[in-house]
């Protein structure tokens, strides 16, 4: 059986789940949570003034109803939907999608793991 570089595995595409660690994964010294959402920039100028720009794999995840998208705040942000922490929490699960260590903090989060302070006691 031959893959597509699509395949779902863990309800993601291979590029939702290289979008999804990315905007996990610590940025300087800060761990970004899955509550606060991902962050999305704006378009400056154009036709699609004030719109958010969507990466692809954004857009993918969007129009398959794995997150949602608010605009209520200055800055829009994505959200996990409740299908799309079940499968998010199905991803962080598995070693070989996600690094424990790299991600220990969204694995606390999701409680897969006690939180990497308390795991050290």
């Amino acid at each position: 059986m031959v893959r597509s570089k699509s395949a779902l595995i863990a309800g993601f595409t291979s590029t939702e789940r290289a979008y999804i660690r990315r905007e996990l994964d610590q940025f300087f010294n800060t761990l970004p949570t899955v509550a606060e959402g991902f962050q999305l920039n704006t378009w400056r100028g154009g036709a699609k003034k004030g719109q958010p720009k969507l990466p692809p794999a954004a857009k993918s995840l969007l129009e398959r109803g794995l997150m949602r998208l608010d605009q209520s705040r200055p800055i829009p942000r994505l959200f996990f939907t409740e299908t799309g922490i079940v499968a998010l929490r199905q991803m962080i699960a598995d070693r070989r999608l996600a690094d424990p260590l790299k991600f220990a903090h969204v694995r606390s989060e999701l409680g897969i793991d006690l939180a990497p302070s308390k795991a050290a006691e």
